[in-house]
């Protein structure tokens, strides 16, 4: 069994390739760290550290270690901050995954409003992760609710999941754009124009999901850039760069200079699930399960 106070003289070592520097900070002699380190090296079996006589630099086995490790040491902070709160009497924290869409659309503010309102006390920790990362997360204990944008398999054996919000997307044009004053806009006429595709809030997939979704709408994309974020799309798509596809949650954060149409003909709605562990654990997540799936806010 990995020792945790090993693991982290491992990251200290690890974050810095240098024994000296890591010892200082960790308030240790560089020679115990030293064994330390070679001693975890002989547990594993593997090579962590390339060594010369100038520097220390990670292995490529050495760099995945690190981020595991990295990852178990949050969690065990989080659980004895959890640990601490139950040993005062508090009722505990909540730690939630989310997708940037989460946000955007006002799921999970909502849902937080809420919580506030009827527990003002609880302790809410939230992690932007990638879909796969939090239903690890969840599997492992790590995270008690995730919102993703990918749900876990029907047939998970320890997750469960529920639609939280269904967003049709709508065209967003540039004011000065020749199609900015139709209001029946087709998919030929939008074929072959410049667009600005959105790495959170397209269609599942990246731009392979904005590719395929737009075929199957029936027209091309030239895709000339890809903003971070649907409100950076929003801001390109004002400063006439190209057409984007925006949630209609966000319509209310479209500048001035941006025109937004419905296009029912469009297939591909942004998706968002809650996602839980099947074995509750404690009634604090099981009330916030409910105002997610309520939408109460």
């Amino acid at each position: 069994m990995l020792d945790l106070r090993q693991l982290h003289y491992f990251v200290a070592v690890a974050e810095t390739e240098h024994v000296g520097r890591a010892a200082e900070a960790l308030h240790v002699s560089q020679s115990p760290l030293s064994r330390r380190i070679a001693d975890l090296e002989k547990q594993l079996g593997c090579t962590l550290f390339e060594r010369d006589r100038q520097r220390l630099r990670l292995t490529a086995d050495g760099r995945v270690f690190r981020t595991e490790a990295q990852a178990l040491l949050r969690h065990a902070e989080r659980l004895e901050s959890l640990g601490q709160r139950l040993g005062r009497g508090e009722t505990g924290g909540l730690c939630l995954g989310y997708v940037g869409h989460a946000l955007h659309a006002g799921v999970l503010p909502r849902a937080l409003r809420s919580l506030r309102q009827q527990r003002p006390e609880v302790h809410v920790a939230l992690y932007n992760q990638p879909p796969a990362e939090q239903l690890e997360g969840l599997r492992r204990r790590g995270l008690d609710i995730a919102l993703v944008d990918t749900p876990p398999e029907n047939d998970d054996p320890l997750l469960e999941s529920a639609l939280v919000l269904e967003d049709p997307l709508m065209l967003a044009v540039p004011d000065r754009h020749p199609l900015a004053e139709h209001t029946d806009i087709r998919p030929e006429d939008v074929d072959g124009q410049s667009w600005i595709t959105v790495a959170d809030g397209d269609p599942p997939g990246g731009s392979e999901g904005f590719l395929s979704s737009c075929a199957a709408a029936g027209f091309t994309p030239r895709i000339r850039t890809t903003a971070p974020e649907p409100l950076a799309a929003l801001g390109l798509v004002a400063s006439g760069l190209g057409l984007a596809l925006i949630q209609r949650s966000m319509r209310d954060s479209a500048p001035p200079e941006v025109r937004l149409r419905e296009i029912a003909w469009h297939p591909s709605p942004v998706r968002l699930w809650a996602a839980w562990h099947h074995i509750d654990l404690r009634p604090l997540v099981t009330e916030f399960r409910h105002l997610l799936l309520s939408g109460t806010g």
